[in-house]
């Protein structure tokens, strides 16, 4: 054929165009359901085609005392109660099927609160098909004719496709149909579709996109997965059944492909040819779906659902005849439909046990949803840059992609207009008016392939003129055989035959030349017979050769086979270690990512401490100082006053001297004086007369008395503690009276019995009484004294200065001497009375003089009798 002998030319490679800066909003929908019968409050109302409005119950009026107002909320488009599967499906799915067709990724999420309709809207019901097969039916009526066959494109495990030639996807196939399938491989008809869905998928309006590549080929991919509890469960994948123990269906993991798109490994993936299989293979799924019966819905979802429509198309080469086998020329684009699961309270669901943690995991996943939008637009409005928490919930870090720029992002939100769920619809509508302001960036354009377009038709008119051409040269016609068609030639290439009819018994020209043609045609076949015997014998040698050469190359081939076989086994291996480890990394991925949210969180915590604790420093710093130079000054004005009263004391001090001096001076005069007497001279003391008034003696040797000096008690001493302070007089109760010679009296003084904080408040000189026993039996009393300062806080403070110590005696029998002659008269100018005294009497009185006084040596304070 020609196509055979044309040589194929390599596409001319043309750089991607780099992704455009421009930006498109989420497109956020709202359907409204139609009121239930049972349901006679509305809730909700639609205001024109963009605006729907909120009417709060009457229940809630009357609870929250009018707390709550009429909202309204826009949205891309609304569509209400009488809004068919078909408009819907053209406003908002359409522009997806198109994007994937010509290789851009979408995202369509049904959004609301359990029994607002999104089941409904996604999957339909007999009669009304939803999104979903919808878009199944417009993918297969706009690529049906430019399909693949089966397994052209095999999917590489790794989010990825690859491409085989005919023969391996032949031989695929022949070792596929030799296994038992769990899923049909085979077109489905009309009459094998399952009666149970059969009214969904009858689509009537055939609706296809016109433009379409025709110089490329597409197989379509779908998968069927389940988000719950927050795990990923493939609906698709069979697992072997065991009676005696069977085995509970295993989670999958998320992982990142080379282009750094997040994929589920080991997901199943079915190759489907029609909307009827694909829909079979849907349908199987969904029956696996977790669903349970609630106070909201009898089969509420109790999971978020994920089918995933894959489509991949790769060039045809430059003949038009086969797949170009290259891997970069394939462009992979899906469509994922997201069916949310309902968010519902706990109290109005009276959920218990399973079904209340799957509510909590259902809210917690759509939360995080909400959070990451929320941080999305933060980032754009704000300019900010804080990480989005995709990998919070398995939902989001699947369709994170789809958030950075990978693919459009509509969402439709079904609301329910029944009184009783106004509480739910007020967050959802608030969380649907947030997500349009997040926007995302267009994707890129696929690059262009570099062959000429129209390859297709090109080949098809090129086959179309060979079999018009072989038709009129006699060829095959209607399927013959080739073998049928070189004899047929053979034969009409002999001479024909002459007419065979002898119509006259002379005739003798008939039969020679019949005679003549036959030894023709004989010489003729057996020039052919030779001919062909040669051309045998040469294709036998030639066949040999060929046989000696593919035997060659089998071997060859076998031999690297077996290498290959070799290499695959051991990168198996590689792969499986590579795996495990790729699985150890991620958890430990995972574990870092926790720890450094944490250690981020105690670091904002230490560096908030670290700042207060700062700011407390500066304020103890400044209150330092201030204190610092406060006691500076207070040190200053205590030394000046310590200075003065040291120098005070001081003076007082040499004058207390001064006078003891003068007073030893005094009794050293007075003892010379008695000393130095002659016995002899001593006078005889008269006899004692009572009637007699006693002389007072004269003392020559005497200073002159001091004047002005005031009597002096003999009851009681003047104590050093007399002035114009204020005293406190502290005498504990414990304290004896001795009422003796040697009490103290204190002027103005305020006794007290325990320490008082209101009585030093008012004085400035406190005294504290403190008896106890001497070690000779005899009572001794000490007056501890001091002075009272205020201190900083505001209180009192006590510092004792003096001690002053009071012992009681009794007094000896006074012993009185005797003149030794009675002749002897007594010197002049002393009196020789009973009063007379010796020595020792006469040295026993003592002066006490009060520190910084003015005055002259007083007997202000007499010493006690030994």
């Amino acid at each position: 054929m020609k196509s055979a002998m044309r040589p194929a030319k390599p596409p001319r490679r043309i750089p991607p165009k780099k992704p455009s800066n421009q930006k498109d909003p989420v497109g956020v929908y709202c359907r409204v359901r139609p009121l239930s019968p049972s349901d006679q409050e509305c809730c909700i109302e639609v205001i024109n085609e963009t605006t729907v409005q909120l009417h709060p119950p009457d229940g809630c009026k009357a609870n929250r005392n009018g707390e709550y107002k009429e909202t309204q909320y826009s949205f891309k488009q609304v569509f209400g109660t009488l809004v068919t599967q078909k408009e819907l499906f053209d406003v908002v799915s359409k522009p997806l099927v198109e994007d994937v067709i010509r290789g851009r990724n979408g995202l369509l999420f049904t959004y609301g609160v359990t029994g607002s309709g999104k089941t409904y809207t996604m999957t339909g019901s007999p009669g009304e098909g939803g999104l979903l097969p919808r878009c199944l039916s417009m993918i297969f009526n706009s690529i049906g004719k430019y399909q693949a066959k089966r397994y052209v494109f095999k999917s590489d495990e790794k989010n990825g496709m690859d491409v085989q030639n005919e023969v391996d996807a032949l031989l695929e196939r022949q070792k596929r149909e030799a296994q038992p399938q769990v899923i049909p491989r085979t077109p489905l008809t009309r009459q094998r579709v399952d009666p149970e869905f059969a009214d969904m998928i009858n689509i009537q309006d055939h609706c296809k996109i016109e433009e379409v590549d025709e110089d490329s080929v597409y197989s379509v991919f779908v998968s069927y997965i389940e988000i719950y509890n927050n795990y990923i469960y493939d609906l698709l994948e069979e697992v072997p059944l065991d009676p005696i123990k069977p085995k509970p269906p295993q989670s999958k993991i998320l992982r990142e492909d080379q282009n750094h798109n997040m994929y589920i490994a080991g997901c199943t993936e079915v190759e489907v040819k029609s909307t009827e299989e694909a829909f079979d293979v849907f349908w199987k799924g969904q029956k696996r779906r977790r669903i349970a019966n609630t106070q909201l819905n009898r089969e509420s979802s109790r999971s978020h659902s994920v089918f995933i429509i894959k489509l991949a198309q790769a060039p045809l080469d430059a003949d038009g005849d086969n797949v170009l086998q290259e891997r970069e020329q394939i462009t992979v684009s899906q469509l994922s439909l997201v069916d949310l699961a309902g968010s519902e309270r706990t109290n109005r669901t009276k959920a218990e046990g399973n079904r209340l943690r799957e509510a909590g995991n259902i809210n917690q996943s759509l939360m995080t949803l909400r959070t990451c939008i929320e941080v999305l637009r933060e980032n754009q409005l704000c300019g900010t840059n804080k990480m989005v928490p995709y990998r919070d919930s398995k939902l989001t870090h699947l369709f994170k992609n789809y958030f950075d720029g990978e693919g459009k992002v509509r969402m439709i939100v079904c609301v329910n207009p029944k009184a009783d769920d106004h509480e739910e619809s007020l967050q959802v509508m608030r969380f649907a008016e947030m997500t349009q302001e997040v926007e995302v960036a267009r994707p890129a354009d696929k690059p262009i392939c570099g062959l000429t377009p129209g390859r297709r038709y090109r080949n098809q008119a090129f086959k179309e003129e060979l079999t018009r051409r072989l038709e009129e040269r006699g060829g095959p016609q209607n399927g013959e055989s080739d073998d049928q068609s070189v004899t047929d030639l053979l034969i009409q290439s002999f001479p024909p035959l002459p007419s065979c009819e002898l119509l006259d018994a002379n005739d003798d020209q008939t039969l020679p030349r019949l005679i003549e043609i036959l030894e023709k045609r004989r010489r003729i076949r057996q020039m052919m017979g030779d001919e062909f015997n040669k051309n045998v014998c040469s294709f036998r040698a030639m066949l040999q050769d060929v046989n000696g050469a593919v035997t060659a190359k089998e071997n060859f081939v076998q031999g690297k086979m077996t290498e290959k076989d070799r290499t695959i086994v051991s990168q198996k291996s590689e792969m499986e270690r590579m795996e495990k480890k790729i699985k150890t990394l991620e958890y430990k991925i995972d574990i870092l990512e926790k720890t450094t949210t944490i250690y981020e969180e105690e670091k904002r915590t230490l560096q908030q401490d670290l700042e207060s604790q700062h700011h407390k420093l500066q304020r103890q710093l400044s209150d330092k100082r201030r204190l610092e130079a406060r006691i500076q000054g207070m040190v200053n004005e205590n030394a000046m006053k310590w200075e003065k009263e040291c120098e005070r004391r001081v003076a007082a001090k040499q004058l207390e001297m001064q006078n003891k001096l003068w007073v030893k001076d005094e009794k050293l005069k007075q003892l010379k004086a008695i000393v130095t007497e002659s016995k002899s001279d001593k006078p005889e003391r008269p006899p004692r007369e009572r009637d007699r008034e006693p002389k007072i003696p004269k003392r020559s040797i005497s200073p002159a008395p001091v004047p002005n000096i005031p009597p002096v008690n003999m009851r009681h001493r003047r104590s050093r503690s007399a002035g114009t302070e204020r005293w406190v007089d502290h005498k504990p109760p414990s304290s004896m009276e001795t009422d003796t010679v040697m009490q103290p009296h204190i002027p103005n003084s305020i006794k007290v019995a325990v320490p008082s904080e209101k009585a030093l408040a008012k004085c400035d000189r406190y005294m504290l009484t403190h008896q106890q026993l001497a070690s000779d039996g005899e009572l001794e009393t000490k007056l501890i004294k001091g002075d009272v300062y205020k201190t900083r806080s505001g209180g009192q403070s006590v510092q004792f200065t003096d001690i002053e110590t009071l012992r009681q005696e009794s007094p000896p029998s006074a012993s009185r001497k005797r003149r030794s002659s009675p002749c002897n008269d007594p010197p002049q100018g002393e009196t020789t009375d009973s009063d007379w005294t010796d020595v020792e009497t006469r040295c026993s009185v003592a002066v006490e003089m009060r520190a910084g006084s003015n005055l002259g040596p007083g007997y202000q304070h007499h010493a006690i009798p030994k």
